[in-house]
């Protein structure tokens, strides 16, 4: 094969293959839109309460937030995402004070539920979310270490 008809077949493989992983990660996206909405925390210390709230952007990008509360004053913020980079897809988690947000690439999926994980990063190294039914168990794990998050979704009114 020429080297000239190489240089035009490999564009068009990478956009092939582009275009693939980005149909797969809608088909992905999809089995995570039961997150979206209000999911409040049923399992907070005395005296605290919390929520993620969860909204699509697109078909390749939904945006959250986890809050705590004592009383009613926030004292915990943080933005989430999940998103795509590359081929892959993220769950990604920015916290008030910190320059850059931390990324945790997504290693299990399924209807019920789904894996992050990010070996390099202090604590967590692996997030999971698992639902049934309007209750989601969300687990922040690594070195030993757990907290798990009990959540109920929110009715709509």
């Amino acid at each position: 094969m020429g080297t000239k008809k190489l240089s035009l077949l490999i564009p068009l493989l990478l956009w092939i293959y582009t275009g693939n992983a980005q149909e797969s990660n809608k088909q992905k996206f999809k089995k995570l839109e039961w997150l979206t909405g209000k999911w409040n925390r049923t399992n907070s210390n005395a005296g605290h309460s919390g929520y993620e709230t969860w909204n699509k952007i697109s078909d390749l990008k939904l945006s959250g937030k986890g809050v705590t509360l004592k009383s009613n004053e926030v004292i915990f913020m943080e933005e989430l995402e999940l998103t795509v980079k590359g081929t892959d897809i993220f769950y990604v988690v920015t916290l008030p004070g910190e320059s850059k947000p931390v990324y945790f690439k997504l290693t299990k999926l399924n209807h019920h539920g789904f894996t992050c994980e990010n070996p390099t990063h202090d604590f967590p190294k692996k997030i999971t979310y698992k639902r049934s039914g309007n209750h989601v168990k969300a687990v922040i794990s690594g070195d030993g270490k757990s907290v798990d998050y009990i959540f109920v979704r929110e009715q709509s009114r």
